[in-house]
């Protein structure tokens, strides 16, 4: 088993913000070319993420960053892979878990990688093979990709896996939420083991730190706030109101707010209802979820950021894979069924160290999904009360007491009994 290096970096959020703002990407390890590439993009100042993961990437270390999202960390990864590449043979590749996320972290990469002469392919589900395929023929030395395709690819013999000298794993929690794991390990078996290994992911529960063990050599772990810390230049809000209050509530929202707005919904069926019903609220609206096809995704994700719609409506399978600068609103029309997608949802905004704001609803009933989100980002949700809109209240929760009361399984069990003997007495 690998050993991992105690080498943790904690910043907090002064220090964070101190170090990024009197630092550049100058004295990093960064080469004179990569410099003068960011130079000309106005890239001036690393985010703390860059900072700590640069130097290590770039000295040949494994690294495990966790940063909240919206903290710069493709290009924490995207500069010290080009380097690598420019200096020895071989292939980057990148696995990350949506099609969008996949698709934005080849944007990335090319405007780094095209001034070097290299190629990017991008692999993803619920696109045409063929094109991919001529984009591999075409030798990339870059290859973003998500899990499942990736493997529809190795299977075809299209790509061959023993040429990555360093393997990037982005999101990695979100990969294991959805699913990823078999098909992670799958890869990892393929992959050489000399290779340069960077992990990110904006939580760190059990099954990261395994892979890390497993997988990498003495990674170096850096972590910049505490796993499921909110945004730190995000203000929140929550209104509690009755479900056929939300959509006043909305409307009242949607005219008071004048920037783009992300809204949440919990099912795909409830996103396509609402975009239709902001629609007739007069206010421009696309829809992101898995039913829609990568084409009508993607034409929504591009109407979004110029602007041709304000409101996009989308349920978790975007919560991290939209990348878009500037989006001054995040409604979480219903809230998440796992509270660790609370902070996602709303890392959506307030990104690379710009303000933002969040909006939660709630209903009377919510309150234990509420008091688990407190929990997770460490503070309590301020309550609003619009004027225009009948408030409510949280009602106790029976479900939370009971929990609570009957923790364990055997007390369980002679509660039921008792309670059968009570109700069914025998004659």
């Amino acid at each position: 088993m690998t050993q991992k290096r105690n080498d943790t970096t904690n910043f907090s959020p002064a220090q964070a913000q101190t170090s990024s703002s009197t630092a550049n990407f100058y004295g990093m390890g960064i080469a004179p070319r990569i410099l003068d590439i960011l130079e000309r993009i106005k890239f001036k100042t690393p985010t703390p993420i860059q900072m700590k993961a640069i130097p290590l990437a770039i000295e040949g270390k494994d690294v495990v960053g966790i940063a909240q999202t919206g903290t710069g960390k493709t290009h924490a990864f995207a500069i010290p892979m080009v380097q690598l590449l420019a200096q020895k043979k071989g292939i980057g590749l990148v696995l990350a878990p949506t099609r969008e996320l996949a698709i934005q972290i080849e944007e990335a990469f090319s405007i780094i990688a095209r001034a070097f002469g290299m190629k990017t392919a991008c692999l993803i589900g619920g696109a045409p093979m063929g094109p991919q395929i001529q984009a591999l023929r075409r030798n990339p030395r870059v290859v973003i990709a998500t899990p499942g395709r990736l493997i529809d690819h190795m299977s075809k013999w299209n790509i061959y896996t023993e040429d990555v000298v360093m393997l990037v794993l982005d999101e990695a929690d979100r990969m294991l939420d959805m699913g990823f794991s078999a098909q992670i390990e799958q890869i990892l078996h393929f992959v050489p083991k000399d290779r340069q290994t960077m992990l990110f992911s904006a939580t760190i529960p059990k099954e990261i730190m395994s892979i890390a063990a497993k997988h990498m050599k003495l990674p170096v772990s850096v972590e910049i706030t505490v796993s499921g810390t909110a945004a730190e230049r995000v203000t929140q809000e929550l209104f509690i109101v009755r479900k056929e209050a939300k959509r006043q509530l909305l409307s009242k929202l949607l005219a008071q707010y004048h920037g783009s707005i992300l809204l949440f919904s919990r099912t795909k069926h409830n996103a396509r209802n609402l975009c239709r019903i902001i629609r007739d609220m007069g206010h421009s609206a696309a829809e992101i979820h898995s039913n829609r096809s990568l084409g009508q995704r993607r034409e929504a994700l591009e109407g979004f950021k110029s602007g041709r719609y304000k409101v996009l409506v989308a349920t978790d399978v975007a919560a991290r894979g939209i990348d878009v600068a500037g989006i001054e609103l995040v409604i979480n029309y219903d809230l998440p069924e796992d509270s660790e997608y609370y902070v996602h949802r709303i890392g959506r905004t307030g990104r690379a160290g710009h303000k933002g704001h969040a909006i939660s609803f709630a209903t009377p009933e919510q309150s234990d999904n509420v008091r688990d989100i407190e929990k997770l980002i460490m503070t309590a949700l301020p309550i609003s009360k619009h004027p225009q809109v009948l408030s409510a209240e949280f009602i106790p929760s029976s479900a939370g007491s009971y929990r609570r009361k009957f923790q364990d399984k055997q007390k369980r069990n002679d509660y039921f009994k008792k309670q059968s003997r009570h109700r069914y007495p025998k004659h």
